[in-house]
């Protein structure tokens, strides 16, 4: 099997072991002569399966299911973005939202069409998103329904390190791109979601985390739509339709991975290996490398970005990159530049290839 260095943001590499575990689950899983692909989500052969999976995230995050909710959904983070609000804020109320990226911009967006008040309690866009604001000012205590943060941005490379003071406020998250990959204490939250397909799975599948106190809140006016309500989704495990069954699947089988290979502390402290590594490369070059993020505190693990100060050379830098077996390293289209999205199943040696090629590189037309 050939295995290139895949930089891509998302859908994004996944660990050996979970794809040749999954690999043999597409032929046949546990015995019932039946691919994991054409299981009912009814029967009894997937019942253990979406358990199991419930289990071994919430035990990953440090979680409890007497106290969180776990739910199996499809429509990515976007849906999210929009089925928050629609089950937590109603005309004449307000959500907090701090502002640091394409992302939670989608998501403001989202709540305002529900029709709520969305105060940005800070916002980096003045400075194209490169760092994350520290001067937030969120409403005063009780007055608003949740305040909303995006944990990493993957577009801009910035990424929440310390959790902000929210007056209260129960804290919501969309944890796409760092989902299992740092050791931050998950219980502050009261509710968190994450598409699975760059840190947790492949796509197909997103995760929300609710905490129950907080879903005892949720909307549940008969003007909500079934699918859209996380009540009715609680109420019937996620699966009140077909859920993403082999989504579900691997998404246990890469929890387990991340627990045997030590949890979230050895998650974070090999994922800050990895990019320091790069980082290292792009600030030894300063007058040849720019990198996005103007302060390094903020340097995002998952999501490396950078430009060339000679722009004219990005297409023969990708061109060298492809030829040493390193893809998906251009920038997202509405930034340029380019972008090593470095995820938890991203190797270290391909860290090293790429900071080595930066090295050369610079040297060579510098």
């Amino acid at each position: 099997m050939r295995r290139i260095y895949n930089f891509s943001a998302g859908p994004a590499v996944l660990p050996v072991p979970v794809l040749e575990e999954a690999s043999r689950a597409v032929l046949e899983i546990g015995g019932s002569g039946m691919s994991v692909l054409e299981l009912s989500h009814r029967g009894k052969v997937y019942d253990p399966i979406h358990s199991e999976a419930q289990q071994s995230v919430l035990s990953v995050l440090g979680l409890s299911a007497d106290e969180y909710a776990v739910l199996f959904l499809g429509g990515g983070a976007s849906l999210q973005f929009a089925m928050l609000p629609m089950n937590f804020l109603s005309a004449g109320q307000t959500a907090d939202y701090v502002d640091t990226g394409e992302w939670s911009s989608k998501a403001m967006q989202e709540a305002q069409r529900v029709g709520g008040e969305v105060k940005v309690a800070g916002s980096s866009k003045a400075t194209n998103y490169d760092r994350i604001p520290k001067e937030l000012q969120f409403s005063a205590p009780g007055a608003a329904r949740y305040a909303h943060i995006t944990t990493n941005n993957t577009i801009e490379g910035t990424q929440f390190f310390a959790l902000p003071d929210v007056n209260g406020a129960p804290l919501v998250a969309d944890m796409s791109s760092d989902i299992f990959a740092v050791n931050r204490d998950h219980s502050r939250f009261a509710l968190f979601y994450a598409g699975a397909q760059k840190n947790a799975g492949p796509a197909g599948v997103t995760m929300v985390f609710v905490r129950r106190e907080f879903l005892a809140r949720a909307s549940k006016s008969p003007g909500l739509s079934p699918m859209l309500s996380y009540a009715l989704q609680a109420d019937k495990d996620s699966l009140y339709n077909t859920p993403p069954v082999f989504g579900v699947y691997v998404v246990n089988l890469i929890a387990q991975w991340v627990a045997a290979e030590g949890g979230l502390a050895a998650m974070e402290t090999r994922n800050r290996e990895k990019a320091g590594v790069i980082y290292d490369a792009l600030d030894a070059a300063p007058g040849f490398y720019k990198p996005a993020v103007a302060d390094k505190g903020d340097r995002s693990l998952m999501n490396v970005t950078w430009r060339l100060a000679n722009d004219s050379l990005e297409a023969e830098f990708l061109a060298e990159a492809k030829a040493n077996d390193m893809d998906g390293l251009k920038g997202h289209r509405n930034v340029g530049g380019f972008r090593a999205s470095i995820y938890n199943a991203f190797p270290s040696e391909g860290c090293r290839a790429l900071a080595a090629l930066l090295t050369d590189f610079a040297r060579r037309k510098g």
